[in-house]
């Protein structure tokens, strides 16, 4: 029973961390492309919100099910697929750090030029292309560990 409710939290946990990223990515890459000032620094608070309020827990809830798991199935942390898809977890966060710091700046950028009635500076572009490449190899990552557990290979 302990086995079956981690592998629920892991599961779900996994849904609400794919779902968060990637539709907090469409509508920010969405509002930027608008141009609209003022929905930019809307979407920018939303997103930052959400990564605080789903990304943030299910970044935790991940290891912490994955490895009450491994230790019920007695399976061991040197798995070649375990130890691949703790890279691949590593490096998806090591790209997710700097996007939150740079989610905030862009979200303050954005507030700013909503505020005066200017429009976003080159900083603000200069750090959503960042933030975007940043994304692409943190969200191919998830899509591979995702792979690894389910064929359980590597």
């Amino acid at each position: 029973m302990m086995y079956l409710s981690l592998k629920a939290l892991h599961l779900l946990s996994m849904v609400v961390l794919f779902g968060t990223g990637l539709g907090s990515a469409w509508y920010k890459w969405m509002s930027d492309r608008s141009g609209d000032v003022a929905h930019i620094a809307a979407t920018n608070r939303q997103v930052v919100l959400a990564d605080w309020l789903f990304t943030t827990p299910t970044i935790l809830i991940q290891p912490l099910t994955g490895i009450g798991m491994l230790v019920i199935l007695d399976i061991p942390y040197t798995a070649p697929w375990i130890m691949a898809s703790l890279i691949l977890y590593g490096f998806a966060g090591a790209c997710w750090i700097p996007v939150v710091w740079l989610q905030i700046r862009m979200q303050k950028l954005s507030e700013q030029a909503n505020i005066t009635g200017g429009v976003l500076p080159d900083q603000y572009w200069r750090y959503a292309r960042y933030w975007f490449w940043l994304g692409v190899p943190a969200f191919i990552s998830m899509v591979l560990i995702v792979f690894l557990m389910v064929y359980k290979f590597a």
